[in-house]
């Protein structure tokens, strides 16, 4: 299957664009969410989800913390979120994957929803190196909750638009998942 983030720009836009007033953006090395008239472009009349390089994984990563955030955090350059990059201490790196767990299980359901591989990512590649299979578990957890429980609205809309495109069977279930173990969850 040809994945091109092209598609996901168009998939979105067309989804969320009318009713969010929010646009998905390739942009450079680093990701960023900019809410209309932010401080760094005052002149967007429009809010961005910027991902990095046309990375088909950046943009799903991205639009799933797009998905999780509330109206308020939507209005603040990078939803308010704390982020340290990659060089992160032990105390730093426990309080990253805090924060990681929905956004990665919401990713792992675009991908799973596009029938393509995941990969837990701990983001923390030259700083201390947590219990990653621990984490993975976390996130694994967190799929199954939202399998039973529900994803959030935008994140299930979005759900549906990508497996419609991609010809997947709906509702996801547990099969659509891999069981995590290192072979078929990585780290990137």
């Amino acid at each position: 299957m040809h994945y091109k983030y092209q598609d996901l720009i168009q998939l979105f836009n067309n989804t969320f664009f009318k009713e969010f007033n929010t646009r998905l953006i390739k942009g450079g090395d680093e990701p960023l969410y900019l809410p209309a008239n932010s401080p760094v472009d005052n002149s967007c009349a429009y809010h961005q989800i910027i991902f990095a390089r046309g990375y088909y994984a950046s943009a799903f990563h991205e639009i799933s913390h797009w998905c999780q955030a509330g109206e308020t955090r939507r209005l603040l350059e990078d939803f308010g979120y704390w982020y340290q990059p990659d060089g992160r201490n032990e105390q730093e790196q426990k309080k990253f994957e805090q924060v990681e767990v929905i956004p990665q299980a919401i990713e792992w359901a675009f991908n799973a929803a596009v029938q393509k591989k995941f990969h837990v990512s701990s983001d923390n590649l030259s700083g201390f190196q947590a219990d990653t299979k621990r984490f993975k578990e976390k996130v694994f957890q967190q799929v199954q909750l939202f399998l039973a429980d529900g994803f959030p609205v935008r994140a299930n809309r979005f759900i549906e638009v990508l497996a419609q495109f991609y010809n997947t069977p709906l509702p996801l279930t547990l099969e659509n998942f891999s069981k995590i173990t290192e072979e078929n969850v990585c780290l990137s």
